[in-house]
């Protein structure tokens, strides 16, 4: 979910892009809150409503294929009838992650009678070079070409460092070094881009918060299961101390893998047992790791203190 709230964060603060793109003329948009729709629960962390006049544009991005998919989008629109009873909607399911699924290609929920369609988009089909007009757009183009990303994400780089706006830039910025994540190793984003001196965007700390919070989370739910199995509070305290360390050290390996390729089985031994505050301050500074000899650098200076 995180990667998907990147683009809700562009959305938000670049709709006429969007308009431009997804309408085709630059019509003011008026971002609607999901808890207008009904007091029911929703996912209000993906739902995304743009009011233009006579006309609800209703974006879903997704990662990887959903199969609630189209179940959730007859939902929503009925909900934006219920509401909205004289507004045309216009319901658009953006695909980010270039995959193989059949699923990226259904446009229609249909049970018995009911019947609905909706639209989608995949953005490893889509014209890098009509994402690359809008400045909102440009973190998406460098998902539109997976198959030959070098010189997409340099000309998104290039054009990026060519903005007025030292803000604009660094937000941009951090949009496209998150996002080209989903095809590409930090240290080829790092090549490419240049120093990463993104931590301080709005959109990163935001990013880091979700990707934290979702670790967490399953970190949580592996303690409560644990801690359960063991019928006693003190197996549970220790369950889900356990399960958010674990789930640490694991999402830390994989990022670790990702910049300097295979790791010594000491090494990632000595990581999987550190404690859980550790690991996140090593999934912090890996982000300027360039060699081994770095992390080990960094392990011995964290022993030290």
């Amino acid at each position: 979910m995180a990667y998907d709230n990147v683009c809700k964060y562009l959305v938000e603060w670049f709709p006429e892009s969007f308009a431009r793109w997804l309408l085709g003329s630059p019509v003011p948009l008026i971002q609607l809150q999901p808890t207008e729709l009904s007091s029911e629960p929703i996912r209000a962390d993906s739902l995304i409503l743009l009011r233009a006049q006579n006309l609800i544009l209703h974006l879903e991005f997704q990662t990887d294929p959903d199969p609630d998919i189209p179940l959730r989008m007859a939902d929503y629109c009925l909900r934006l009838f219920r509401r909205y009873p004289d507004q045309e909607v216009r319901q658009i399911v953006i695909y980010l992650r270039k995959t193989q699924s059949e699923r990226v290609y259904q446009t229609s929920f249909q049970r018995g009678s009911l019947s609905h369609r909706f639209e989608v988009l995949r953005l490893w089909e889509q014209d890098p070079e009509v994402l690359s007009r809008y400045p909102g757009l440009l973190p998406l183009a460098v998902l539109a070409e997976p198959d030959n990303p070098e010189p997409r994400l340099r000309q998104v780089a290039r054009a990026i460092a060519e903005m007025e706006d030292p803000k604009l830039r660094q937000e941009l910025k951090a949009a496209t070094a998150v996002l080209a994540g989903l095809t590409w190793t930090p240290e080829e984003i790092s090549r490419v881009l240049g120093g990463l001196a993104v931590r301080e965007s709005t959109i990163y700390q935001m990013w880091r918060a979700e990707a934290l919070k979702e670790g967490r989370e399953e970190g949580l739910k592996q303690g409560l299961e644990q801690g359960l199995q063991q019928g006693l509070q003190q197996g549970l305290q220790q369950g889900l101390q356990q399960g958010l360390q674990q789930e640490a050290a694991r999402l830390t390996l994989s990022q670790l893998r990702r910049k300097l390729g295979s790791l010594p089985e000491d090494l990632s031994e000595t990581i999987r047992l550190l404690p859980t505050e550790q690991l996140e301050a090593l999934a912090e500074a890996l982000l300027d790791f360039q060699t081994l000899a770095d992390l080990i650098q960094w392990l011995r200076e964290s022993s030290s203190n």
